[in-house]
């Protein structure tokens, strides 16, 4: 059996009762997660710009903005939802696959479950699905990232998500996933350059992903050997694979549960010197006054990823993929958020004095994709040298966040909207994605996920 036909065979017969609790739990979990980042998401500039781009797309009212309300076209709407996760780099991510799963994901399938009126039992099956065929099919790359994996694996597995809601099987499942596949799109060179397009490109499959399921339904036919044919994905967009790889993960352990959070709203490959660095302060008590220099010993793509240069003329995208940026903002705050990126912040001399005392150097680890291990290291001016090595990253599976910290971050998240949410809002849509299983109808949580005064705005 080819790759393509296992990972077919998966969707068509997973079902909500399959599903053991931790599983639903862990679906809930992540989806908390995203809805909170994606409403904070709103809070960015460019989103403006989106939504105006996009509302010239048609003018249909199938679905809705998060946060701010607006009814768009159902797939112009998780464009804007996608961008509005993944525009702070706050959203999780499946660390084997380098993949931010739920971004492109639960953009795509709010979206459409608000337009086909879908449960709350539909998403969360779509979104275990969903995620099992975008992060599987990622942990079998053993090549470093050269396009944009997290925006183009997950819009496979934003299709194979849709298409579980819907129990849409046989001839129509595999043409959406070929017709999903042509329309892959994303490029590293958006990282390299600190372009808002790497947000956009998540927007933009999640957009492709709903359209894909529509022409499949309509008749339309697309290419069938995706995965491992001479033009599929593992030959085309990466360098090398090991396909026994997406065996191992594939119907084995649903990968919901294999998701790490962020806690903060950086790239995850700068969250492990922050970890590290907090937990050095915390045990030691230095202060920053007495901080020579700060070390981080890295995975290749740790480096790659947020080594770039300190630049006095950053913006926050940026800014969120800088190393010694993101490593004095922690040192001075305790903390990393989103009022961290704001233009007064990132020309802040004090705090572009401290980012220029960190560097970086590669550790023993080889592994292209790894995210960890990281070691600290800080030498401080009375002499002493700090060393702290960190296997697993907090948020991480071994090291997850607990229920009072997600909680925390659901509500700073929400807090931190365009329209920030009021105490009373933020509880009761709590409530809701505590009990989504009950939902008969997505529409009735995306209205407490937008702005009170907003809500049922045209």
């Amino acid at each position: 059996m080819t790759a393509i036909k296992a990972l077919l065979r998966h969707i068509e017969t997973i079902r909500y009762a399959d599903l053991p609790p931790q599983t639903i739990a862990a679906a809930k979990t992540f989806i908390f997660d995203s809805i909170a980042v994606g409403i904070s998401g709103s809070r960015v500039p460019t989103v403006s710009q989106v939504k105006r781009a996009a509302s010239s797309w048609g003018d249909a009212k199938q679905a809705q903005v998060w946060a701010t309300g607006e009814w768009l076209p159902a797939g112009n709407a998780a464009l804007v939802n996608g961008f509005q996760i993944h525009n702070q780099e706050w959203d999780a991510v499946h660390e084997k696959a380098v993949v931010h799963p739920m971004a492109t994901i639960l953009s795509a399938l709010t979206s459409y479950a608000q337009q086909h009126h879908l449960s709350g039992e539909q998403l969360i099956l779509g979104v275990v699905v969903a995620v099992d065929v975008a992060t599987c099919i990622g942990s079998a790359v053993t090549s470093g990232l050269k396009f944009f994996r997290p925006s183009m694996c997950g819009a496979l597995g934003a299709t194979a998500g849709i298409c579980a809601m819907q129990q849409i099987k046989g001839e129509v499942l595999a043409n959406a996933m070929g017709i999903s596949y042509s329309q892959l799109s994303g490029t590293m060179q958006a990282h390299v350059e600190g372009s808002g397009m790497l947000a956009m490109q998540i927007g933009i499959n999640a957009r492709s992903a709903m359209h894909a399921v529509d022409l499949a339904l309509a008749g339309f036919s697309g290419p069938k050997d995706i995965l491992e044919g001479p033009f599929g994905y593992f030959t085309l967009f990466e360098e090398s694979y090991d396909i026994d790889l997406f065996y191992q993960r594939l119907g084995k352990q649903f990968q919901i549960e294999c998701v790490s959070h962020k806690p903060f709203p950086t790239g995850r490959a700068g969250h492990g010197c922050i970890d590290g660095l907090l937990t050095l302060q915390q045990q030691h008590g230095f202060s920053i006054e007495q901080i020579q220099h700060i070390n981080v010993l890295a995975p290749p793509l740790i480096m790659r990823l947020v080594g770039r240069p300190l630049k006095t003329d950053m913006d926050s995208s940026y800014a969120k993929l800088c190393q010694g940026y993101i490593a004095a903002i922690a040192l001075q705050n305790g903390d990393v958020g989103v009022e961290d990126f704001s233009a007064q912040a990132l020309s802040n001399p004090d705090t572009l004095a401290l980012a220029a005392k960190v560097s970086m150097q590669l550790n023993d680890c080889q592994d292209p994709n790894a995210l960890a291990p990281v070691g600290v290291e800080v030498t401080l001016t009375d002499g002493r040298f700090l060393h702290i090595d960190l296997p697993a990253v907090l948020g991480h599976p071994d090291r997850p966040l607990s229920k009072e910290q997600q909680v925390k971050k659901f509500w700073a998240a929400c807090r931190s909207a365009i329209y920030p949410f009021s105490d009373d809002a933020i509880s009761k849509l709590i409530n809701a994605i505590d009990g989504l299983e009950q939902i008969s109808n997505i529409n009735n949580l995306v209205q407490l996920m937008i702005y009170t005064k907003n809500r049922g705005i045209l």
